[in-house]
């Protein structure tokens, strides 16, 4: 797959004949709704059997060899050049297909209210990508009984798939994360033990292959209480046939204090089988507008992480949303930016024939808008390149694989991408 971003002039049927495409190859792909309207900026996966490199100044063959992890002879074997031979700027070298790895992928779905058909069919377009579906969520009540979220036959379409499920245990209360159904659940046994035979008995009745505890906003004063908790699910599921895995909001340093002083990195590691790193959300509902998720920021989450947990257990986390923030923005206002998918964000971006731009520290893609009322609006998003750059840090740091949040928004190059660098293992 090649990463095209779009210059001033230039047409879908002017890409594919540079790249011996048909433009309708470019737009299926990127599932774009009308062909003939792109913007600058706007960030195209080509579809084709490995790339092409533009050189620029000061690169030679070995230098271009290391960026995509080949070699000098086979770079010139390919390109019918002189390994020895002295490039021009602007030369196209033929860059061939990456050797993949072998990851995991992690997918939640969250269906809140009744399953509709749509979620469904997501389901099936998905599995072929997953290695694990994770069905958000299962919520304990105060009496160790669980509420159970609709799931209709999801779990059935993903274990036909050769995808393992997973159930999901949250800490959510009345629509919120709660401390204090946490503290209950972590300090009374009785309530601890009816949950936990809840769980198995429910795991064994639906098909849940993992138990997946997403407990947020835990009090740092309950951290020693998370880990024996997870120490007692352990030796619950484990005879059981189940694995135990946790989601861990970002920290970058073991502070058992503050906002997420609750999370004890190095025991999760232990005691879990594995880990999803929750590594998004610096751009939020209420934040100014930036990256929700700055590959710089991530990048010192992974590095405290696997100083922590072994590597071949952690997922790195990605988010399959941007946000569109209006100006005068938070806190200020109180009003909250709203939520778009990657596809969404491109066609308001062509619908307002705003100029996509690049944060070359964050990574990440973004755009001004005024809509009809002369209000200003800022969106940050993902695309092709963004999400290339996290799997080259997955690369960087052998990580077991991507944790994806969530199911049902459309980011047609993400998959793309994903199966162009890796292979998806089913287990």
């Amino acid at each position: 797959m090649q990463i095209h971003v779009v210059q001033q002039g230039q047409s879908l049927y002017g890409i594919g004949q540079a790249y011996g495409v048909p433009y309708e190859d470019i737009a299926r792909a990127n599932e774009l709704i009308d062909p003939s309207r792109i913007v600058v900026g706007q960030a195209l996966v080509i579809p084709i059997t490995g790339g092409y490199h533009w050189v620029q100044p000061g690169q030679s063959l070995y230098i271009i060899s290391r960026l995509y992890g080949t070699t000098v002879e086979e770079l010139a074997r390919i390109n019918r050049i002189s390994p020895n031979s002295i490039l021009h700027i602007g030369q196209r070298l033929y860059i061939p297909q990456r050797r993949k790895s072998i990851i995991d992928v992690f997918l939640y779905v969250e269906p809140r209210e009744a399953i509709i058909e749509s979620t469904v069919q997501e389901v099936r377009n998905r599995v072929g990508d997953l290695t694990y579906l994770a069905m958000f969520s299962y919520e304990p009540q105060r009496d160790g009984s669980l509420k159970t979220p609709p799931i209709d036959d999801i779990p059935e379409i993903a274990a036909q798939a050769g995808v393992l499920n997973a159930m999901v245990i949250s800490n959510l209360e009345n629509f919120a994360f709660s401390a204090e159904l946490a503290h209950v659940l972590f300090t009374d046994q009785t309530v601890q033990n009816r949950l936990f035979e809840n769980i198995v008995q429910t795991a064994r009745r639906i098909g849940y292959s993992d138990i997946h505890f997403d407990f947020e906003f835990i009090r740092p004063a309950d951290r020693q209480l998370y880990n024996t908790f997870l120490r007692n699910a352990r030796a619950r599921f484990h005879p059981a046939g189940l694995t135990l895995s946790t989601a861990l909001a970002p920290k970058t340093a073991d502070d058992p204090t503050g906002l997420y002083g609750g999370i004890d990195y190095k025991a999760h590691g232990e005691i879990c089988d594995f880990v999803t790193l929750m590594t998004y959300e610096w751009g939020y509902s209420y934040s100014e507008p930036q990256a929700v998720s700055p590959i710089n920021q991530v990048r010192r989450v992974v590095e405290f992480a696997v100083s922590q947990i072994p590597p071949e257990k952690i997922f790195l986390g990605q988010n399959l949303y941007g946000y569109d923030w209006t100006y005068p923005y938070p806190p200020e206002t109180g009003v909250a930016a709203k939520a778009l998918s990657p596809q969404q964000a491109v066609n308001l971006a062509i619908s307002r024939n705003a100029n996509i731009q690049y944060d070359t520290v964050a990574q990440a893609p973004f755009f001004l808008y005024w809509d009809n009322d002369g209000v200003r609006h800022d969106v940050w998003f993902e695309d092709a390149r963004s999400i290339q750059a996290k799997f080259n840090l997955l690369k960087e740091f052998n990580l077991r694989g991507m944790m994806y949040w969530k199911l049902g928004l459309a980011f047609p190059q993400n998959w793309l991408l994903l199966t162009d660098n890796f292979n998806v293992r089913k287990r």
